[in-house]
């Protein structure tokens, strides 16, 4: 079987925090690949700073453009909504029988996993690593997080601070060719 971890997120946009994350638990947890799974839009959360589907998978496609063992996937876009992390997990089982997979969430979200849909199931059938986020502990030691936030890169942009250090180049690049989130 070959482990997977799936790494959900808007990624709005995507930054130098998240693949960092992606590259030290992929190490620390054996995993041969990790998958960054681009949420849709979530109808319900209708946001003004939500960019388009297809503009979010693009930045984390370019993101990790020549990374090992890490890939962007649009998988979760195909799947019925509302997008529900059992439903994605069951589906990706089903589609890919020769993979084991893993699921990667932030203490944040752990802290509230028991009122996800499903949550024991999820927990009965598959791994979950959980990892330190802003103001929430996680479940791995040693990883050397890098403090950023997709909230305040999209402030940066707003207030014409450079966001060169946050994002990797093509992704900054990008967000500057498409004059996306000014």
């Amino acid at each position: 079987m070959i482990r997977t971890g799936i790494f959900g997120g808007s990624f709005n946009p995507i930054h130098n925090g998240h693949i960092s994350l992606a590259r030290q638990l992929r190490e620390k947890a054996g995993l041969a690949e990790v998958w960054l799974m681009v949420s849709p839009q979530n109808p319900l959360k209708a946001s003004t700073d939500l960019l388009d589907d297809a503009l979010r998978l693009k930045m984390a496609q370019l993101a990790v453009a020549g990374e090992e063992g890490i890939v962007a996937s649009d998988y979760e876009m195909h799947l019925p909504k509302p997008s529900y992390t059992w439903n994605t997990l069951q589906a990706l089982k089903q589609d890919y029988p020769d993979r084991e997979f893993v699921l990667m969430i932030g203490g944040d979200n752990w802290q509230l996993f028991d009122k996800w849909y499903r949550a024991d199931d999820i927990r009965n059938e598959f791994q979950i690593i959980v990892y330190p986020r802003r103001g929430s502990e996680g479940g791995i030691d040693g990883l050397e997080l890098i403090d950023i936030s997709s909230t305040d890169i999209r402030q940066c942009i707003k207030d014409g601070k450079s966001i060169e250090s946050l994002v990797p180049k093509a992704v900054a690049d990008f967000i500057t060719k498409h004059r996306l989130y000014v």
